[in-house]
């Protein structure tokens, strides 16, 4: 883990404006803050921090478990547009594997992001198919597919990955048989798990992880070792890590007990 910026502890004394300030330092420093790390810092509870931010008119907010800038609750600027050229044959490596694992008639899950819309274009032609996704990038490939059913869960739209999300998109997720999910990650960690950038994702990527008969993580190899902002799962939740590119035998040393493909080449 790394360390986080050095701010001096705290003291039973402080005020809840002095504990804010220190709160905004450090996640000034760190880009976002866990919970239970936030309490660790000031020496108070998990409770305390909820009611300081709760209370609080500053530029912080509790997000998926975490203390983050309000204003820009990533802690990152992620959009569709910086990542499309990034690593895009490595994504097209993992892919084109994951989708090799496709049967006719299955459902199957499309979670959102650049590598999710790879995975889109990459179905094999004429294959029936029900999908569901929550990207509007996805959605669009898909539904020029024959032979297949789109389900396109509704709700909030947010521009930064073209997704949407809803309470009411999560019950209807949950009620679905789903064969496979395809999930995208931005940080795959061997200890703190797979990670990404926006924290409006973190219940529908749970949601169906739970739901789901296969989870499935599909990633390129500059994302190993990385932590994004917003936790979702641990590793073990996935029956298979499918990872496009060449990863070095560091990078590789941590996964080596875990579900890893490693594809470095067209099949």
């Amino acid at each position: 883990m790394s360390k986080m910026a050095e701010i001096p502890s705290a003291r039973p004394s402080e005020t809840r404006e002095q504990r804010l300030q220190r709160l905004r330092r450090a996640v000034e420093s760190n880009g976002a803050l866990h919970l239970r790390a936030a309490a660790e810092l000031l020496n108070v509870s998990e409770m305390t921090v909820r009611r300081d931010l709760a209370a609080s008119d500053a530029s912080l907010a509790c997000l998926g478990g975490y203390v983050v800038n309000a204003a820009s609750p990533t802690g990152i600027k992620y959009t569709l547009e910086q990542e499309i050229d990034q690593h895009t044959q490595d994504k097209r490596l993992a892919c084109r594997a994951a989708a090799a694992s496709l049967k006719d008639g299955e459902t199957i899950f499309i979670d959102c992001g650049t590598t999710m819309q790879t995975l889109s274009e990459c179905l094999p032609d004429e294959m029936p198919l029900s999908v569901i996704c929550y990207s509007l990038n996805v959605a669009t490939i898909v539904a020029r597919r024959p032979a297949t059913q789109v389900m396109l869960i509704g709700g909030l739209y947010h521009a930064s990955s073209q997704s949407f999300s809803s309470d009411e998109g999560l019950s209807y997720l949950r009620r679905l048989g789903i064969n496979k999910a395809f999930i995208s990650a931005g940080g795959v960690h061997p200890t703190r798990g797979a990670s990404c950038s926006n924290f409006h994702e973190v219940a529908v990527k749970q949601a169906v992880i739970a739901t789901a008969m296969e989870s499935i993580l599909v990633v390129d190899a500059s994302k190993l070792g990385s932590l994004k902002p917003a936790s979702f799962a641990d590793l073990d939740a996935f029956s298979r890590i499918i990872v496009g590119g060449a990863a070095a035998s560091e990078q590789r040393k941590p996964f080596k007990a875990l579900p890893v493909d490693y594809v470095t080449k067209a099949s």
